[in-house]
């Protein structure tokens, strides 16, 4: 299983589950196709977005290990 931290890059996230981009979506984020956003981190994309990125790191990851142990 794939585990994400702050560092990660959003395109680089997307390219390992696209369903992930629903949780950036709740955030606010819902450009996902434009250039920035697929190159910044989930640290930059919360700080823009005033999310906390601890809380979505944890989402995201929770989710990536349930759909691993399916």
């Amino acid at each position: 299983m794939t585990t994400v931290n702050k560092d990660t890059v959003v395109g680089d996230l997307l390219d390992i589950d696209p369903e992930t981009g629903k949780f950036l979506q709740e955030i606010g984020m819902h450009c996902l196709s434009c250039p920035m956003s697929r190159s910044e981190t989930l640290e930059e994309a919360c700080m823009v977005h005033g999310e906390d990125v601890g809380e979505l790191v944890n989402k995201i990851n929770k989710f990536l290990s349930e759909k691993a142990g399916s």
